[in-house]
């Protein structure tokens, strides 16, 4: 926990503004799955990574899509979300993981009962890049402390959302996390200094 208040993200606004908009969210991901849509690319590279039968936690999972996926692989899975109405979402729509209404920045799964680390973290869909600038390296923090640790955690963003990618790299070495390697997209095209996407794959340092 923390005495200070958090500051609120993106996300907190943008439902503050309309309450429908985690509705709207997820019914936009379902039109696009109907209409043939490849959705699970970054589920793919979380699978291709990580061990058979691994503990992974999709932090910032939304309503489940890829912890669902992941959990039918064989994979266990524990998905958390600040979102309340997402996290009803996922465990109606997408069963198979344990699913925790958590703020990354106050996050704390020992304190529900999941003790065990994570061999991968995953947080895909500009997760990292919505919360307040103030709660990033509290955020990156709490990642490292649930790795396993030989765990890696595997962080996606895009460009042009606030973070500037060397300040992501900064704030995560500075929260107990080494980058390992990073890409430009979820099918491993190589990062340059002017890309427009990073994944970040870290360990602990």
């Amino acid at each position: 926990m923390t005495d200070n208040p958090i500051e609120p993200g993106t996300w907190e606004k943008m439902v503050a503004a309309n309450p429908q908009h985690p509705y709207n969210y997820a019914e936009r991901f379902r039109q696009m799955a109907a209409q043939g849509a490849d959705l699970l690319g970054e589920a793919r590279f979380v699978d291709a990574m990580a061990p058979r039968g691994a503990r992974i936690l999709d932090a910032g999972c939304g309503p489940g899509r890829h912890a669902s996926w992941l959990a039918q692989r064989g994979h266990e899975v524990v998905g958390v979300d600040l979102d309340p109405t997402l996290i009803e979402i996922a465990r109606r729509e997408a069963p198979g993981p344990q699913y925790f209404v958590q703020d990354l920045m106050l996050l704390d799964l020992p304190a529900q009962g999941v003790t065990e680390g994570f061999d991968v973290i995953m947080s895909a869909g500009n997760v990292i890049a919505f919360p307040a600038a103030s709660s990033r390296r509290r955020i990156l923090a709490n990642l490292a402390a649930h790795l396993k640790p030989e765990g890696r955690a595997v962080i996606g963003f895009g460009a042009g959302r606030g973070y500037e990618f060397p300040d992501f790299f900064a704030d995560a070495e500075a929260s107990g996390l080494q980058l390992d390697l990073a890409l430009s997209t979820w099918d491993l095209k190589p990062y340059t200094p002017d890309s427009n996407f990073l994944v970040a794959i870290l360990t602990r340092a």
